[in-house]
């Protein structure tokens, strides 16, 4: 039979689950395009912005049921779109990257948008193929699904040449996807191992990363079992619920809240779960990491690569913890956890009331505006952050319990993500109530993506977080320059910005209005429109992490700069 390249990727991506196809259509993808608007079960989205899109798909992939897909012209597209790419690569999402690529058949050169993509893409993706003949376009569509989603999942690119996309070639047949399903094998040795040290430790403690999210009744029953404290990475944070007594915060130092760093004080053992100890989940590697620590993941190139480990276990989290599980229900004593919760419950409870001990009548105090959001919003919510001081303040302040749900860039850090995250959650869970927390810095960068969502119905609010800089770098540069460069931002207008986007507009001027406004805008949504919400917020008080971080960094500088540093932010400070 002859099918056109264009439909055989059609029907390949529709036997894989693909449900939404996120890009902006171009003269070299057109037949695709076309093809995807006949489908039953795939919807093209169509983005403002090609960076927009690859969060979109991001997006898909962290929080719904298919895998994010990013559909794209080649060369510009594909640039514009690697910001998301990269994001999905060091935050271990897997994605399927589609675009076209330069004709091999009119055999001219100085094509439009001609680029090597394949060179440009292959360090931030974990596969790249180039489809060049119509017998190949579906089991290499099912391959490239197969390795974006196994192991640590990432994405893979796919290029597919315009002339194979719109003229016919020759398949044997439709050949059906058929899950593989393979897994590598456990040691139970090492798991029986990793039992017994947690057992014989005094004061083990668990720490969980983006690896362990679908493991959440086992880890529960272990952390039960051991009496140990919980602790997440910021990718993290849903794999553990923050009702649970012993769940303690992000991280577990000094740039963690006081929950965290103190039931974590003494801390022999770490058992640590799909987490890579990077940079950002470290707080600058000042992680206090004990000499006894059991790794798991499914991916054996993180082990040891930051923090030595006493035993590394290779494997998928949920397995690994349900046979952990078991190997500690047979070797454990009875336990009892009352006076670590008591520890946690008292100082999570007393760092609140530092942060909402006044009423602010000229600004929003960050601590009473999550405790009203968190009163309001529903347990299965799904909330995005992006890159900046809210990043940080919503790990702290906002608890994610039951299937609520946080998402965020972490290793790459993009900023400009939350907005259009925010729709591609939405769109693939369109009965849960998503809400985006952005800096108006990242505002500035994706906020025109808001038509999307006012295009295609989606109640989203947007809780933009106004100081008028970019508040974390700004406080990166108080200590060691004393002055802001490049930090203030120019003056935005956020109303102006609704309005173009057509959604509705509210503001929230200080600690007064939140709980009004904050109703007011989740009314609105329910209608399908999106609300973005100008909040003025106070910034004044740092964050545990961004105080940690500081002096983590200070601390590791050279004596003789430390003291050049110094002496240039005093004398600043006195001169101007």
């Amino acid at each position: 039979m002859k099918r056109s390249g264009a439909y055989l990727v059609r029907f390949a991506l529709e036997q894989i689950g693909v449900r939404f196809t996120f890009g902006i259509p171009g003269i070299h993808i057109t037949e695709l395009y076309d093809e995807l608007g006949k489908s039953d079960s795939i919807r093209p989205i169509l983005s403002t912005h090609e960076l927009g899109a690859s969060f979109m798909a991001d997006a898909v992939s962290r929080t719904g049921l298919s895998i994010g897909t990013v559909l794209v012209v080649p060369g510009a597209g594909i640039t514009h779109a690697m910001s998301g790419i990269a994001e999905a690569f060091l935050d271990g999402i897997p994605l399927l990257v589609i675009s076209s690529g330069a004709r091999g058949d009119i055999g001219k050169e100085y094509q439009l948008h001609q680029i090597e993509q394949s060179t440009i893409l292959k360090s931030i993706t974990k596969k790249t193929f180039r489809l060049n003949k119509h017998s190949k376009i579906i089991t290499k569509i099912y391959k490239a699904y197969e390795i974006a989603t196994s192991g640590t999942p990432g994405p893979v690119f796919l290029e597919i040449p315009a002339e194979v996309q719109h003229f016919s070639g020759g398949v044997k047949r439709l050949e059906r996807f058929v899950p593989k399903g393979r897994r590598k094998k456990i040691d139970q040795n090492k798991i029986l191992k990793a039992a017994n040290i947690l057992v014989n430790a005094k004061r083990p403690g668990i720490y969980l990363g983006w690896g362990a999210r679908e493991s959440r009744q086992y880890s529960i029953r272990l952390a039960e079992l051991l009496c140990a404290p919980v602790s997440t990475t910021m990718q993290g944070i849903s794999a553990f619920p923050a009702d649970h007594p012993l769940h303690t915060g992000m991280g577990f130092g000094g740039a963690a809240v006081p929950a965290a760093e103190k039931a974590f004080q003494d801390c022999d053992c770490l058992l640590a779960v799909g987490a890579r100890f990077s940079e950002f989940a470290t707080a600058s590697y000042s992680l206090p990491v004990p000499k006894n620590l059991i790794h798991v993941d499914i991916n054996p190139d993180v082990f040891n690569k930051n923090y030595k480990a006493k035993l590394t276990i290779e494997g998928d989290a949920r397995e690994v913890l349900q046979s952990l599980t078991r190997y500690v229900e047979k070797l454990i004593k009875p336990r009892t956890s009352g006076e670590m919760c008591k520890l946690i419950e008292k100082e999570k409870l007393a760092y609140k009331n530092q942060w909402i001990k006044t009423v602010n009548k000229s600004q929003v105090s960050p601590g009473r505006f999550f405790k009203e959001l968190d009163a309001i919003l529903d347990d299965d919510a799904i909330v995005t952050v992006d890159s900046g001081n809210h990043t940080f303040l919503t790990a702290e302040h906002l608890p994610m319990s039951k299937s609520r749900f946080l998402i965020s860039p972490t290793d790459f850090n993009a900023m400009g993500y939350a907005i259009p995250a925010a729709i591609g959650a939405k769109i693939s869970n369109r009965d849960r109530r998503v809400v985006s927390i952005v800096g108006d810095g990242a505002f500035m960068m994706t906020g025109l993506e808001i038509v999307t969502a006012a295009t295609n119905k989606l109640g989203l609010i947007y809780f933009v977080f106004k100081d008028g800089e970019l508040a974390q770098i700004s406080q990166f540069q108080g200590i060691p320059f004393n002055r802001k460069t490049c930090t203030v931002l120019g003056a935005i207008k956020i109303e102006g910005v609704a309005k173009a986007t057509n959604s509705a507009y509210l503001q929230i001027k200080n600690d007064t209005e939140i709980s009004r406004v904050i109703n007011d805008a989740f009314r609105i949504s329910d209608s399908g429109r999106p609300v973005v919400v100008e909040v003025n917020i106070d910034y004044s008080k740092r964050t545990r992490f961004t105080k940690g971080v500081i002096k983590a960094n200070i601390k590791r500088i050279p004596r003789r700069d430390k003291v050049r540093i110094l002496a240039r932010a005093v004398s600043r400070r006195f001169t101007g």
